[in-house]
């Protein structure tokens, strides 16, 4: 069974995008063919079932806005993920 993990990529210091994936080192390379701009992949959590994975994101995803505003990172579209 393929485990998920949260990732947040980074841009400098600041945190420009919240997810999860099975892959992320693919998911990376996607996000760079989509046109974000990161220079730093962070590994957020242990390998979970994806459900598990999808509610850390959204959890991930309530503190960064708590701490900002109420504002999502640059590239997260919604805000569960």
């Amino acid at each position: 069974m393929a485990k998920s993990r949260t990732y947040a990529l980074w841009d400098k210091r600041k945190k420009v995008y919240i997810g999860e994936s099975e892959d992320t080192d693919a998911r990376a390379e996607q996000h760079r063919h989509e046109g974000k701009q990161f220079d730093r992949v962070e590994i957020t959590s242990r390998p979970m079932k994806k459900d598990n994975a999808q509610k850390r994101e959204a959890d991930q995803l309530a503190m960064y806005r708590r701490g900002h505003g109420g504002e999502k990172p640059r590239y997260n579209e919604t805000d569960e993920g």
